[in-house]
């Protein structure tokens, strides 16, 4: 009786689909992904296709290595600010964990795409190569999409996130529950309550 009226809620605590590559290069589900695709390997360039489960899709399989690359193209950038950088690209909704950002720019410095160039304290300032640059030009569709991507995924979380809506959601929880721990219901008093809540989830759908 009351999936649909949560239904709301609960996408609150749901983030994008996003997914990181582990350390070796593999995503989540084991398979290599990203610049094989385009290029070849530790030797090729990004990638950036859609793929596995459909439109809520934001980072594909090799586009964090392709994030990384156009944010230290920006400016010279710790793995930390490129870690806070992210997630406040995408509104709060996701965070890449420094055992996928951190080794990933390892690899982006073996193929040559960024470097060390300064310090500042006792963090490392990654920047891009002139290789890196070629690369990141050479994949300016790709870096269209994700940025796509990651504006819509953004626009979402806000949408979903929105505290006029979590109040609303939390004041009828209360209300609900305080009804409840009142004493039973009569059979009328439960189907006016649940006529209720299904005349809410209506007026919702037709917004």
């Amino acid at each position: 009786m009351f999936r649909h009226l949560f239904h709301c809620q609960g996408r609150r605590f749901s983030r994008p689909d996003f997914d990181d590559e582990a350390p070796d290069g593999r995503g989540r589900h084991g398979y290599r992904g990203g610049w094989e695709g385009s290029g070849g390997g530790r030797g090729g360039g990004f990638g950036g296709g859609r793929g596995g489960r459909g439109e809520r899709r934001v980072f594909d399989h090799g586009d964090l290595r392709l994030v990384l690359s156009w944010l230290i193209a920006e400016k010279p950038r710790s793995g930390y600010d490129l870690i806070k950088t992210i997630e406040e690209m995408v509104g709060g909704a996701y965070s890449p964990s420094p055992g996928v950002v951190y080794p990933t720019l390892t690899l982006l410095e073996e193929q040559g795409h960024i470097r060390i160039g300064s310090t500042e304290g006792n963090k490392k300032l990654y920047e891009i190569t002139p290789e890196g640059t070629e690369a990141l030009k050479a994949a300016e569709p790709a870096v269209a999409a994700v940025r796509e991507r990651i504006a819509h995924a953004k626009a979402r979380q806000q949408r979903e996130s929105s505290p006029q809506i979590v109040r609303a959601v939390e004041n009828f929880k209360l209300a609900l529950r305080l009804r409840l721990s009142r004493g039973d219901l009569t059979a009328e008093q439960t189907q006016a309550i649940a006529d209720a809540i299904d005349a809410a989830a209506r007026a919702v759908e037709r917004i």
